[in-house]
């Protein structure tokens, strides 16, 4: 992030962040998405202060996709540098998993420590290199 959660630079990103993520929640495909038992996703600080964990898990890439860029959801996607530095290497990975699993923070971490270092792959991948499951 640019800024800190509270400081007023980003006070549009988190009026947004109820709506979004309740768009979510009801959009067709949605299966879970990461946040405390509270419900705040923002309060998850595994990669430091200064950085926002999002993952969730979908029935299918086709659903994440309408959700990411064919709701709401876009616009906030669209003014993403306003909040957040410009980032050169990947920072967004998706991986297939059985149905009725739920990844653990440290496996996103690695998935796109693979995607990073080797690119896409069946292991780790993009919405632009997609790999079937299997």
């Amino acid at each position: 992030m640019k800024y800190p959660l509270d400081d007023p630079q980003m006070q549009e990103f988190v009026a947004r962040l109820d709506e979004v993520n309740a768009l979510a929640d009801a959009a067709p495909g949605f299966v879970w998405r990461l946040q405390t038992d509270q419900g705040d996703a923002t309060a998850i600080d595994y990669f430091g202060p200064d950085t926002l964990v999002n993952m969730s898990v979908w029935v299918d890439v086709e659903s994440l996709r309408d959700y990411a860029f064919h709701s709401t959801h876009k616009e906030v996607l669209a003014r993403r540098h306003e909040w957040f530095d410009r980032i050169e290497q990947a920072y967004s990975v998706l991986w297939w998993i059985p149905v009725g699993d739920i990844p653990a923070t440290e496996e996103a971490a690695e998935r796109l420590q693979s995607l990073r270092q080797q690119g896409p792959s069946a292991r780790a991948f993009t919405f632009k290199h997609l790999f079937e499951p299997g």
